[in-house]
This record gives C-alpha cells, structure tokens and sequence, in this order.
C-alpha cells in the first residue's frame, strides 16, 4: 500500500475518559479508523470504490432481488454518475458550456428501470497488512466488500468476500457494471486509505445503568483539572442561552447534556472504520446476534456518510499543505461521496464462530 509522508490523523481526546469513569476500561476497543481520501488506488490497494483484486474466472457477484426507482431520483449508470459528478464539479469553479448544460439536463431526464440480474459494485478492499482491527478467517488476508447500488429495503444490500490475495494471479481487468442505479451516493469515489489505530468505548446507551447515571453527574465529572478546563467553556455556553432561567434549572440542563457530550467526543470514533464501537443516532442499539447460532457478532466495517461532524472533536488534522489536483464536489468531511439515508452510518457485522455464517447490516 502507498503510504503518503504525512496522513490524517485523529486528535487528542479533550482528556481520558477512564480516569473519570474508570469502569470504562475493560470496555476499551481499538478501531482503525480507514480516513479514505480521493486517489487512484490499483487492485494491490486497500481502498475505498477501487478496483478490486478480483479473480478473472470467477463470477462477479450479481443481486438477484427485484430493483425499482422510486419516482423522485434519476437513475444512472455508474458512467453518467462519474460524468455528472465531473460537470458538477467543474461548475463550481467555472460555468459550464451549452453542451455540458444539455449533458446534464439528458441525464436528469432519464429513467430507466433495470430488469433482472445487476452487477454489484466495490465499496472498499482491505489488506490485512494495512488494517490492524481487520480479523480474517484462516487462510485469507484480504476482504472485499460489495454492494447493490438499490435500497433492500432502506439501504444497499451487502456481499462479503475473504479471500488469499497470494492465490489471484489473474485479475479480472474490466468487471460488470449495473445498468443503473438508485442514488448517486450509492458509487463510492475511488479513494486510497490512511489508516490509524484508535481506542473506542461505547455509546451511552449501551452502559449499564449505574454507570449511565453517572455520566448525567456533574460531580462525578470534576476529578481532574483536564476535565474541568475541557468543559467549563462548555457549561459557560448553556449559561449564556438560557440567561433566565435559576441555576438549578441551567444545571439540570447541562447534566443531561453529559452523556451526549461523552459520545460526541469520548466513545466511539466517527467515519468509516474497521473494529471499535458503533455510534448510535438513526436507531437505538439493538441486539446483535447471529441469525445462524446466536452467537454475539463483532463488529466488521462501518461504511460512513461523514467524517465528523464540522465541529466534532474527532475531525482529523488534514496533511499540512495537502491540496487535491480536481474539484469535488464534496468536501474533506465526505470524501468517498457515499451517504447511508439522511447522513448516516450503515454498519457490518459479522460471527466470530464462522465466517461463513450470514453477515449482519444495521443503519445507525
């Protein structure tokens, strides 16, 4: 994997979490935060929407389950995607010809419904020598992850390959695509990856209940002069929006602003990431277990819409002077183009027992 002389990389957490709640120790998870980047990624890459190392006699998977639009979105093919995506670019920082405007307007006007069999499309390759939390099955050290560019039935359905990358020596140079899509956001920009190992705890909700009344305790807080300065402007701000109300009652409020803070900033990392924590927003957890055994499943890959939040504290520092060569039309924060819903995270798990016991998608 290229690895470039300087890579994003996750601040320093306002303070450690465990010397407030020490009972988050035995909770601690490492993640590998993938912080996908546009590039041009070969099949010798982690990656994410790159071309896999996929091998030439064998089948590329196809979803067999009915495909329909839904009224309100064109739908492309990966082609008119890209194209659509360089116009729009391009407009950003020029206006468009005549030519180009008809370009796009062709296209909006499309639709296009797929009959039958549809190629599925790379979302990411992982090499087990680039992701420390990638865990695979004896005898494999790569994991490619596909998708159907279709909602089945809120989100694309997945398919997951472990493979031995030693045993591919003939490549599969130009592999089917669908004829079309769902959403645009459903084509992962080619990007290369920088990966950096972090430490994740759970989301609030899934501490046991003592543990989630702390959390809404003020007093349980203050036991360092680091908690104490990364917070107080925090608490001076609730003071400031609701001047009139007493104190108790600003007190209260911010108490139960704790645990959301702690989430935010302390438990599970944002962004795509192999391993760790999931972060809960769209759903409240549930229980994850193997729809085969029963076994409790791990947590695979979260394939994220954002990096972060503008203002989260986990928004990475960019490489110093790193500037693309190409207008995008998203920015650092939503590097691959991908979105799961209204923004959110669509997270993989899978059964520690067996590899090939079927993998679990959840949207969070």
């Amino acid at each position: 994997m290229r690895i470039p002389a300087t890579t994003p990389t996750t601040p320093p957490r306002p303070f450690d979490v465990t010397e407030v709640f020490p009972q988050l120790v035995p909770l601690a998870r490492t993640a590998t935060r993938l912080h996908p980047r546009p590039g041009s990624p070969t099949p010798q890459d982690s990656s994410v929407g790159g071309p896999l190392l996929w091998p030439a006699d064998e089948p590329w998977p196809h979803c067999e389950e009915p495909h329909e639009v839904d009224g309100f979105n064109t739908p492309l093919s990966p082609a008119d995607v890209r194209r659509r995506r360089h116009l729009l670019a391009a407009e950003r920082v020029r206006s468009l010809t005549e030519e180009e405007q008809q370009d796009l307007m062709s296209m909006d006007a499309r639709d296009e419904v797929p009959e039958g069999p549809i190629a599925m499309l790379p979302v990411a390759q992982l090499y087990a020598r680039d992701i420390p939390d990638l865990h695979p099955p004896q005898g494999a050290d790569l994991l490619q992850v596909l998708w159907c560019p279709f909602d089945h039935p809120i989100m694309p359905r997945t398919a997951l390959f472990w493979r031995d990358a030693a045993s591919v020596t003939d490549i599969l140079t130009t592999p089917p695509e669908p004829p079309a899509m769902q959403f645009h956001d459903y084509l992962p920009k080619p990007c290369l990856l920088h990966p950096e190992q972090v430490t994740d705890y759970p989301d609030h909700l899934e501490l046991s209940k003592e543990l989630r009344d702390w959390l809404t305790d003020w007093n349980a807080w203050q036991v360092t002069d680091a908690v104490n300065a990364a917070l107080s402007p925090v608490r001076a701000s609730f003071d400031r929006a609701y001047p009139s109300e007493p104190p108790e009652a600003r007190e209260r409020r911010f108490s139960s602003y704790l645990p959301l803070y702690y989430d935010n900033e302390l438990a599970g990392a944002p962004g795509w990431k192999v391993g760790g924590w999931p972060r809960w927003g769209a759903t409240d957890p549930c229980p994850r277990t193997c729809p085969e055994c029963g076994h409790a499943m791990d947590a695979l890959l979260t394939i994220a819409t954002f990096e972060g939040n503008a203002d989260s504290g986990w928004r990475p520092y960019e490489p110093s002077g790193h500037q693309s060569t190409q207008p995008h039309a998203y920015g650092p924060r939503q590097p691959t183009e991908v979105q799961i819903g209204s923004g959110y995270d669509q997270q993989l798990y899978v059964c520690p027992a067996s590899p090939h016991h079927r993998h679990l998608e959840l949207m969070h």
